[in-house]
């Protein structure tokens, strides 16, 4: 009987990973299938490296907005990384008990807030700040970054939370019987050893901030150029998509997918990297 249920369960849980799978498999399918023929009816390089985007003309170039989404994603990185990996430790290993029973929910409630309540922030909040401080319109590649910082914020410090925590106390001891400081085994020893994990808290945030849509909508000014500046408006690949699906057709149309199909490719290539890196460093 006990033998009968574990392959019950087995059989469950075979399916379940099935399904994912083809799940995966058929939004490949059907973006590549839509997407590769546009490319190729406008021109890989005209496509990928053209700067101007006027769907009126049947002129489609990405590269604003290839250049937008690398610009405020690596913005989100410089400002939330450092913040979200400082808090975790602070969390696993500085926190006090009464304020960590404050501070865990708090920053658990960041991951449930909708996009759309982080974007009407940002409107009423980061944009006139940047509109008093630097005398701009106040949406552009500064304010995207700093938004997105903060929206990945939760997963970073989550994942990175528990990979500290997993490390065995026994690195911590001893660090400290060698005669470090209680600052110097955390700061070295144990975040040393849960490189691994913080890495993978950071690849998440990556892709969030490179997949957030509505958020970047509502701030980051929506112009299809390459920004000259952080102070610049930018469009994002997946802004651009957003923008224009509800009304495009024919080439228009397939052009959005072909750009979603590059970002898909995008977001492929920067988890294999980081995953590579983290193969190295493991080994």
């Amino acid at each position: 009987m006990q033998s009968l249920k574990e392959k019950s369960m087995q059989i469950v849980f075979l399916l379940a990973a099935c399904i994912s799978i083809v799940a995966v498999a058929l939004i490949c399918i059907f973006m590549f299938a839509n997407g590769i023929p546009a490319i190729g009816k406008i021109g890989l390089f005209d496509f990928l490296l053209g700067t101007k985007w006027k769907p009126l003309n049947d002129v489609y170039g990405i590269l604003p907005m290839i250049v937008g989404s690398i610009y405020v994603t690596a913005g989100a990185i410089l400002i939330g990384v450092p913040i979200g990996i400082l808090c975790a430790v602070f969390m696993a290993r500085f926190c006090p008990k009464k304020l960590y029973r404050f501070l865990k929910p708090f920053i658990e409630l960041l991951a449930g807030i909708p996009s759309i309540i982080y974007g009407f922030f940002g409107l009423v909040v980061i944009v006139p700040v940047m509109q008093n401080i630097f005398g701009t319109g106040g949406k552009g590649v500064l304010t995207a970054s700093i938004l997105l910082g903060i929206m990945i914020l939760p997963t970073i410090i989550g994942v990175a939370e528990s990979a500290i925590r997993a490390v065995p106390d026994s690195y911590y001891e001893g660090a400290l019987a060698l005669g470090a400081t209680h600052e110097r085994s955390v700061f070295t020893v144990l975040l040393t050893a849960a490189r691994s994990g913080i890495l993978a808290g950071v690849i998440l945030g990556i892709g969030r901030a490179i997949g957030e849509t509505m958020a970047v909508v509502m701030i980051a000014g929506n112009q299809p150029v390459i920004p000259e500046s952080i102070l610049s408006g930018v469009r994002t690949l997946t802004s651009n998509i957003v923008l224009e699906m509800g009304y495009a057709t024919d080439l228009h149309r397939e052009a959005l997918i072909a750009t979603a199909v590059v970002l898909f490719v995008f977001i492929l290539i920067i988890n294999l990297s980081f995953s590579q890196l983290k193969r190295r460093k493991s080994s």
